[in-house]
């Protein structure tokens, strides 16, 4: 009757008569990255003064596919236990009604549902949210600079690893000296499987193959990476410089034959003017010069 009597007193002077135990959660869906610390959170609206000796908090998780709860931690006037390592509710922030639940380096199996029950004799409230874990993926383009040949192919591969989900969008965009603009390319892309790693995450290379033409000049590739646990695409250029090769280069073809041509008019025309035999002529500077004297 005593203990009655005394959670009669704590209710008449923490919650009005007309007032319901409640608690507000997270709208919709917490999100938290691979690793990092988050405080899903679990108050008391108003936030009233608590005693803790007297009252009972409990977090309770489920996977995606299991329908059963697990208990992560729980707290009974002086009992406190945590079966989630790291899992804890800070008991000065719960003598304010703030009964959220604090947990370090997430890891993505414990994505899904928190259950948030607080007690306060006889009352009982409680709440949930759901609970994302996201990872953003580490990209890179190589080659970032490249000298190349004309009608010679090229490979650019753009890696994206350590993400999840699994789902990733990576696309390539062309600018060139001939169209000085950035245009998607859809032609010539080869974008690998998806590669699951230990913990879970996920590495894919896309790789684009260019064949650049001599009208081409300088060409930019750029790579852009979209996952949902970016606000911003990621964006990577390589930048390729064409080099002359020798079956692109038909001025060789062309003008060698005409300087040797135009070589021997010259020398013909001297003889021509001279009156030199053409055998004489072909003798050198040296004969040519003695004949003149």
């Amino acid at each position: 009757m005593r203990t009655l009597w005394v959670l009669a007193a704590f209710l008449g002077l923490t919650l009005r008569p007309a007032d319901f135990l409640e608690v507000e959660m997270a709208q919709g869906t917490q999100k938290v990255f691979l690793n990092d610390n988050t405080t899903i959170v679990c108050k008391v609206p108003g936030s009233p003064y608590l005693d803790v000796k007297i009252m009972g908090i409990t977090w309770f998780w489920k996977n995606q596919v299991s329908k059963e709860e697990s208990k992560l931690f729980e707290f009974f006037g002086h009992h406190q236990k945590a079966l989630r390592p790291g899992a804890t509710v800070s008991l000065q922030r719960l003598k304010r009604g703030d009964a959220s639940l604090q947990l370090p380096a997430v890891q993505l199996h414990e994505a899904g549902e928190y259950r948030c029950e607080l007690v306060v004799t006889p009352e009982k409230a409680q709440g949930r949210v759901w609970l994302e874990v996201l990872a953003s993926p580490v990209s890179n383009l190589s080659p970032e600079q490249a000298m190349v040949k004309s009608n010679e192919g090229k490979n650019i591969s753009c890696r994206s690893s350590w993400f999840y989900p699994e789902n990733i969008n990576i696309t390539w965009k062309k600018w060139t000296q001939k169209d000085p603009q950035y245009l998607e390319v859809s032609e010539s892309i080869i974008t690998g499987p998806t590669i699951k790693n230990s913990d879970g995450t996920f590495n894919v290379t896309s790789s684009l193959i260019l064949k650049p033409s001599p009208e081409d000049g300088m060409i930019i590739c750029q790579c852009e990476v979209r996952h949902i646990s970016m606000v911003t695409s990621q964006r990577f250029n390589s930048t390729l410089t064409l080099t002359e090769s020798e079956d692109t280069a038909p001025w060789k073809i062309i003008i060698l034959p005409i300087v040797f041509v135009l070589a021997g008019w010259v020398l013909l025309c001297y003889c021509f003017q001279k009156s030199l035999p053409i055998s004489r002529c072909c003798h050198g500077k040296r004969t040519i010069g003695n004949n003149t004297h």
